[in-house]
């Protein structure tokens, strides 16, 4: 068995060599996680979308292919979730499976180090790492929104791509105060009551972007003028007031044009899901909030951003994990690993929450909330790690 598992063998066209140990042990672990990857997605799917999509058909009366439609497009989500899980699944029921059978004893007496038996599954966790980043990128947040469009013109229920009522959007600039310190004071302020898709209605602007002279705009509609990059306001009246408070002058207009920036539009108009985007188009929104001054939302969304970068990695974190825990369980079925496994899976998903629901209140920074999880998985699987060496 030595020998066998010492004698390298060239894989494919690559520079470095693949052993006999790394290609037994890389087989032995592909199994467990494509069933993984079967059994959660499936899971995912029957919880999250599946039962509901079952009482729209009773109830609603959805038609079975939209339905169908829908769960298709759902499903690569769920295929996303279920890829950092699997591989937890498949280091713990293979490495505690090859110490059931005293493999692992078998290499420790050829002097193969435990952490040279984890290398394969190291490398099939990068792998997977990769795959889950690509798919949250390319293929989830596009499913999502087809399916959610599907979903609500199958139902007759299609809501507005943008916010209807209330649009406020805040413009800040730096200044300077009395004691010399700079800091964010309000520009403009944008208030719109409504949004029909084309025109603001019922509109109030404050500006207080020119020294000594502020302005109040008030119109009954407003449209945005692509070509000249301005807002054509209509039915209007433009209060000029001095620094001392008193009105300088008063201007009623049918038709006026200002150049305000583009912001409240694409405020209003963004109305996709957090799942619905990509880092990307994340990162563009985020863009957009942040020009309009201090929100919730701004912090959610950086908690989210972070989320989006970091959940790829808990592959990593997962796949240590498992075969640093693999290694010291003796004696156990497949029954107990995909018990452990459940456990470890809530326990990690509680901490996201918790950890996500603090960085959103702003108690801790938005990466660390988003880290913490992944950096306690790569601590536990540090500490099981040095105690199977020993």
């Amino acid at each position: 068995m030595a020998a066998g598992f010492s004698k390298p063998l060239p894989f494919s066209a690559w520079s470095f060599k693949l052993s006999v140990m790394d290609r037994y042990l890389l087989t032995e672990l592909l199994l467990p996680f494509l069933f993984g990857v079967g059994i959660f997605s499936s899971l995912g799917v029957s919880i999250g979308i599946l039962f509901e999509l079952i009482r729209r058909v009773t109830e609603s009366g959805l038609p079975l292919s939209i339905a169908f439609q829908v769960l298709l497009l759902q499903f690569p989500q769920f295929i996303a979730y279920s890829l950092p899980t699997s591989t937890l699944l498949a280091t713990l029921m293979t490495y505690s499976r090859l110490s059931s059978d005293s493999e692992l004893i078998a290499l420790k007496a050829c002097g193969v180090s435990v952490y040279r038996m984890i290398a394969p599954a190291l490398a099939l966790c990068v792998l997977v790492t990769g795959l889950t980043f690509a798919f949250n990128e390319l293929v989830v947040p596009a499913a999502n929104y087809r399916a959610t469009l599907t979903l609500a013109e199958a139902l007759n229920r299609e809501e507005p791509s943008f916010q209807e009522r209330n649009i406020l959007y805040q413009e800040f600039r730096q200044a300077r105060d009395e004691d010399g310190d700079t800091g964010d004071v309000l520009s403009r302020l944008f208030y719109a009551k409504r949004f029909d898709g084309r025109q603001m209605l019922g509109l109030t602007i404050l500006d207080f972007s020119q020294e000594g002279l502020d302005q109040i705009v008030s119109a009954k509609s407003a449209v945005w003028n692509g070509e000249q990059s301005t807002w054509d306001f209509s039915d209007g009246t433009i209060y000029v007031v001095s620094a001392d408070g008193s009105f300088r002058n008063i201007v009623k207009f049918e038709q006026q044009q200002l150049q305000l920036p583009r912001a409240p539009l694409d405020l209003a108009s963004r109305r996709r899901d957090y799942d619905e985007m990509n880092i990307a188009q994340s990162l563009e929104y985020l863009d957009v909030l942040q020009q309009g001054g201090g929100s919730s939302r701004i912090q959610k969304l950086r908690v989210r951003i972070h989320q989006k970068v970091a959940l790829p990695f808990v592959c990593i974190s997962f796949g240590l994990v498992g075969a640093a825990l693999g290694t010291r369980l003796e004696r156990t079925g497949r029954a107990t690993g995909f018990a452990v496994t459940i456990i470890i899976i809530f326990g990690y998903y509680l901490l996201v929450i918790v950890s996500g629901s603090i960085a959103q209140l702003g108690y801790i920074p938005p990466i660390l909330g988003a880290w913490v999880p992944n950096i306690f998985g790569l601590a536990a699987a540090a500490w099981l790690l040095v105690g199977s060496s020993k």
